[in-house]
């Protein structure tokens, strides 16, 4: 994930930056690919046990906000307990998404 600094010109009485004060703030997420040939559900919660909130489409790429554990999956990826927030009460389990990483890629929810 990239960050970018910004420098703040206010003077901070009002709950902006002071002058040269330098604020850090998180740039676009990274979008992953969910894995080739398969249609992804999407869950309210970290497991399949939860409610299904929409089916994501072959190809499709997403965004991930933040992970959480959860139920363990088997997948393309392997097996896993990690599950991806991708929006909000939206989550996909990482054993579908290619992070290119075993373990977390993103903050803890």
């Amino acid at each position: 994930m990239s960050v970018d600094q910004v420098t703040g010109i206010g003077d901070g009485e009002d709950g902006t930056a002071s002058a040269g004060e330098t604020i850090t703030a998180t740039a676009a997420l990274r979008s992953y690919p969910v894995a080739p040939g398969y249609r992804l559900n999407v869950r309210s919660g970290p497991g399949t046990g939860y409610f299904l909130v929409r089916v994501l489409s072959e190809g499709a790429k997403v965004a991930i906000n933040c992970q959480s554990p959860g139920q363990w999956v088997s997948g393309p990826y392997g097996t896993s307990n990690i599950w991806d927030n991708i929006g909000s009460g939206q989550y996909v389990s990482d054993a579908y998404i290619r992070t290119g990483s075993g373990g977390y890629v993103a903050p803890r929810c």
